[in-house]
């Protein structure tokens, strides 16, 4: 029951950062508001950037982008919350937690998807936000995958 628990515990992590993370972008929504709108403008690449034409500095396009990183990020908190709950109170029992896995193993792909696929491959790649030195995250979305990713792997080990 213990390893049960301490699985539990990690997802619940991962639920509150992501609790926390939406409500930061609801409550501050300016702060990365302007973060991506520079990564969608593509203003800050290199100069000589030919892959410029890939830039959205349309405000409404880009706002309409940040609110659906927004509604991601709400979405993970709410599958990482209820999946933690459920895994609680099924922590007692081996097979009813094995059942209550798979939301946990939804919601950790959520943050994957977001960090992995949205911020990383979308924002680093298609807007090459790797060469910004100002509007760049590549660093802490490759933690924040790494931590997803870790305890995605660690809930779906078998309990013994």
């Amino acid at each position: 029951m213990l390893i049960r628990l301490c699985k539990t515990a990690l997802v619940a992590t991962i639920a509150l950062f992501f609790i926390l993370v939406a409500i930061e972008n609801v409550t501050d929504y300016g702060a990365n508001w302007v973060f991506v709108k520079h990564v969608l403008a593509m203003d800050t690449v290199f100069p000589d950037n030919t892959l410029k034409w890939r830039a959205i500095t349309d405000e409404r396009i880009a706002a309409a982008a940040y609110w659906l990183i927004i509604g991601w990020e709400i979405a993970t908190a709410a599958i990482l919350a209820a999946a933690s709950l459920r895994l609680l109170a099924a922590s007692g029992d081996a097979k009813r937690f094995a059942q209550a896995k798979p939301l946990g193993v939804l919601g950790l792909t959520f943050g994957l998807l977001l960090y992995g696929l949205g911020f990383t491959t979308i924002g680093g790649e298609w807007f090459m936000m790797w060469q910004s030195t100002t509007w760049n995250s590549l660093d802490s979305s490759a933690r924040f995958t790494l931590l997803n990713g870790l305890v995605l792997l660690v809930l779906l080990l078998p309990e013994g």
